[in-house]
């Protein structure tokens, strides 16, 4: 047991830096960026997406912005039965592209985006019972190009994630 005590302390130490390093999209430009988007594949290690990525189908985000700059998301997440739909508030951090969620305790982070194609996020969940990150896959269309998917899988072990914790999310045709 005390053996594996410093091979646990450098694995959350480097999942820190990792944390910590996490790149945003220069002069992220947000009237661009606002507007519908799909989520289309997600990497997460959290549990409870663990156990449902098999059964989720791709769902529509609505990005838009507060006049003093926070983020607004709405997502809608076909169910079986129904929809189920969450909204969110991020408060703008120092950098741009970089937004908090307090109540939450939610980092969440543009990565990447070309604002008419894709965009690449990054959310890190610090919650105490059970921290976890995600990355997820936007595209204004539902559909994904190849290249822009293999971009996106080469992305996940550089932010502590794993092939398996990834869910490509087909079209939910609503």
């Amino acid at each position: 047991m005390t053996a594996a005590l410093p091979s646990l302390a450098l694995a959350l130490l480097c999942l820190l830096q990792a944390g910590a390093q996490v790149p945003v999209q220069p002069n992220l430009d947000t009237e661009k960026f606002a507007g519908v988007w799909h989520v289309t594949a997600i990497a997460s290690n959290c549990s409870i997406f663990l156990k449902m990525k098999d059964g989720m189908k791709s769902s529509t985000a609505i990005i838009s912005f507060m006049p003093e700059g926070d983020l607004a998301l709405k997502l809608v997440w076909p169910l079986m039965d129904k929809c189920q739909k969450f909204e969110l508030l991020f408060q703008q951090s120092a950098q741009a592209g970089h937004y908090m969620g307090a109540q939450e305790k939610r980092d969440l982070r543009v990565m990447e985006t070309d604002y008419s194609h894709y965009a690449i996020l990054y959310e890190a969940h610090h919650s105490k019972a059970e921290p976890s990150t995600s990355l997820q896959l936007l595209t204004r269309e539902q559909d994904v190009s190849p290249q822009l998917l293999k971009k996106f899988m080469q992305l996940i072990p550089t932010m502590g994630l794993t092939k398996d914790m990834l869910a490509l999310l087909p079209k939910s045709g609503e």
